[in-house]
């Protein structure tokens, strides 16, 4: 490994190990809950990966589909490097490939129409005037809409499913009407949406949603809220978060 890094459990995870650089942007909840939450049946052989960092949700997704390839698209390079270690360190090579690159565009190198299932972890925060802009670069691109902005990752997502594929993303509840808007711009029907919330008699800080392309409109299914602690003032994870974990599951 490289100087600053850190070898970590990818959580619970069969084993998997993550390589992180404590100073850059390393996975959160946030990824581990886009990767439970994507829809992978067994017709998903091809999924996509936007904005995959050193590629959290490929891994978590290669445990969820044993037969789908995986493609992780990153464009800031020292996160590319991360993400193809971290594929090899987990001997995941055959299953996962990491592209560097812009994500506008991808398609053309990935195949236009061509996949069953996109998710994104995308920057949440709009730039503007008033943005509070980290002095670190890698962490500005990863949280700000600098390089990609929510209708690049949209407009991309439509451009490498196929007619009736998933796209899965994961983003802030303060931007839904942009997102579904921007969904049905982009010919992806909203299906299914979830708040997570960090406890009770908080507001929700992470939305889920996930968009049918060319889905028939309406029908979309507001499901029951997650919690990410047992009650207002604990320290301990709910048991769903600990399941997600799998740190709470029996033996």
């Amino acid at each position: 490994m490289k100087e600053n890094e850190v070898l970590n459990d990818l959580l619970g995870y069969d084993g998997l190990k993550i390589i992180q650089n404590p100073e850059m942007f390393n996975f959160s909840l946030d990824s581990t809950l886009l990767g439970d939450y994507a829809t992978l049946n067994k017709n998903a052989k091809s999924i996509v990966d936007l904005c995959t960092g050193n590629a959290p949700v490929p891994l978590f997704l290669s445990l969820r589909s044993k037969n789908a390839h995986i493609t992780g698209v990153e464009i800031q390079e020292m996160s590319y490097d991360l993400a193809t270690r971290n594929v090899a360190v987990n001997g995941l090579e055959d299953r996962i490939k990491i592209v560097q690159g812009d994500l506008k565009g991808i398609h053309e190198k990935l195949g236009k129409y061509a996949h069953d299932v996109v998710t994104c972890n995308p920057p949440y925060f709009k730039v503007n005037p008033d943005s509070n802009l980290n002095k670190n670069d890698y962490l500005t691109i990863a949280r700000h809409e600098v390089l990609a902005t929510l209708d690049d990752v949209v407009k991309e997502a439509s451009l490498l499913l196929k007619q009736g594929g998933r796209f899965a993303m994961v983003h802030r509840p303060d931007r839904l009407i942009d997102i579904i808007e921007t969904f049905r711009k982009y010919k992806i029907e909203p299906k299914r949406m979830r708040l997570v919330y960090p406890r009770i008699n908080r507001e929700a800080n992470v939305l889920l949603i996930e968009g049918i392309k060319g889905g028939n409109p309406g029908n979309l299914r507001i499901e029951n809220p997650l919690f990410v602690y047992e009650n207002e003032k604990s320290l301990n994870y709910s048991q769903e978060i600990l399941d997600l974990f799998m740190l709470g599951k029996k033996e």
